[in-house]
């Protein structure tokens, strides 16, 4: 039975970082509240093969009350925190329905779409932050091949099966990649009417080469592998214009039916509330123990850090996330035993993109791979963090008859359905 004096840690975003943190306090006298606008905890870097049918939704994700289920100290509360008063402590519910007291605030609310002041864009380039989102994408893409079976004029049918993948980092590879292969092998003699294998994949980066994070040489070999697949990939290619029907960059114009957003990010909002210092992200500029300047009691996580480390900035990766979360939680505990603060260090265990089936590259530091070997590697390391021993055997399940097999088993086509009669709006005043 927790005791009314036990301070109350409330941890915004149950994510990487959040997730790490509620559990690095479970042997800490505190009061955890756990606080996301979703039930579960999302393997986001899996998303996208949720928006390509190569998993189920429910593969990557898993309720966070589940996981915290043994940890009694910890409340798990569904809602969206739309505000943060410093002053009082206090956050605020679903704009003003309830506030919750805090000794110590945990902020890992993560990242959003960011559209670069056009933010029309987004009805016609979904991005690849959530669950909702993978699968809208998964119907645009299964819907589209949909539409060109149906079509008989070829400029139609043509602009039905050119995809446009904006920002060429991890995520928008990964989907390129993906998507030359629903084409090229997963669909090939499934359709009667038109061939998918003519399908164009379109790769726009404004910057000079692909997964401009990585070393050179793991990025060119990368653009080897998805010319390989068929991609076409654009580099210094900035867009100045898009709408349901295509791209524009410049006074070129790309007719594509589906175009996905993958250029850039966005630091959720609520990090405005702390009045500390942003930088153009939007993220907190933290000290050294991760700390907001001027309130102590609170921690910024994950990807809304903004710190340098020996001269390089500190990445948005799902082990800042972990490392961060895990981190503030011990620092809490060693605060409340009168230990003084620590400087937080992050240890770089490298990064790794997947291609396709069989192609991956991964920078480990000193070692490179590429290839089959970089693809092994990473398939190990995306099913040991898989946070649920159930996903991890589902989703090795799945790959390994996808690379038998060639097929994707999560080719269902989902709409939003239509509202009951009684729930639709009246047309009388």
């Amino acid at each position: 039975m927790l005791r009314q004096e036990e301070p109350r840690v409330v941890i915004i975003g149950a994510g990487f970082a959040g997730l790490a943190a509620a559990r690095a306090l479970a042997r800490t006298r505190v009061q955890v509240t756990v606080i996301d606008r979703q039930n579960h905890h999302l393997f986001q870097p899996l998303l996208y093969q949720v928006a390509t049918a190569a998993l189920a939704a429910p593969d990557i994700a898993a309720p966070i009350r589940k996981l915290l289920t043994h940890q009694k100290n910890a409340t798990v509360l569904m809602g969206e925190v739309t505000g943060i008063d410093p002053a009082k402590k206090q956050v605020v519910l679903d704009g003003g329905a309830s506030t919750l007291e805090y000794d110590h605030l945990l902020l890992a609310a993560g990242m959003t779409n960011a559209y670069f002041g056009h933010d029309a864009w987004q009805a016609h380039a979904p991005g690849l932050k959530t669950l909702g989102e993978a699968l809208d994408v998964r119907s645009r893409i299964l819907a589209a091949f949909e539409r060109a079976e149906r079509e008989s004029d070829l400029e139609k049918r043509r602009e039905h099966t050119t995809f446009v993948v904006i920002g060429a980092g991890p995520t928008g590879v990964e989907l390129a990649g993906a998507l030359a292969e629903i084409a090229g092998r997963t669909l090939a003699r499934d359709f009667r009417h038109f061939d998918p294998t003519t399908t164009r994949v379109v790769l726009l980066e404004g910057g000079d080469r692909i997964l401009s994070t990585f070393p050179p040489e793991l990025s060119e070999k990368a653009r080897a592998s998805l010319a390989q697949l068929g991609v076409e990939i654009r580099t210094g290619a900035r867009v100045t214009g898009l709408d349901a029907h295509g791209v524009s960059i410049g006074d070129e114009r790309i007719r594509a039916g589906t175009i996905l957003w993958a250029a850039g990010v966005s630091a959720s909002p609520l990090t405005k509330d702390l009045g500390a210092p942003l930088d153009r992200m939007g993220r907190v500029l933290v000290e050294a123990d991760l700390r907001v300047p001027g309130h102590p009691e609170i921690r910024v996580l994950g990807d809304l850090v903004c710190r340098d480390q020996d001269g390089k900035p500190l990445p948005g990766v799902c082990q800042m996330g972990m490392q961060t979360g895990r981190f503030a939680g011990e620092e809490i505990a060693r605060s409340l035993r009168g230990l003084p603060p620590r400087e937080f260090r992050y240890t770089d265990k490298g990064s790794m993109a997947t291609i396709g089936r069989a192609r991956a590259i991964a920078d480990l530091g000193r070692m490179r791979f590429s290839g089959f070997f970089a693809w092994l590697l990473w398939l190990f390391v995306h099913i040991l963090f898989l946070v649920d021993f159930r996903n991890r055997l589902i989703v090795l399940f799945e790959w390994a008859w996808a690379y038998l097999t060639w097929e994707r088993s999560s080719r269902v086509i989902l709409s939003a359905p239509e509202p009951a009669a009684a729930d639709r709006p009246s047309a009388l005043p």
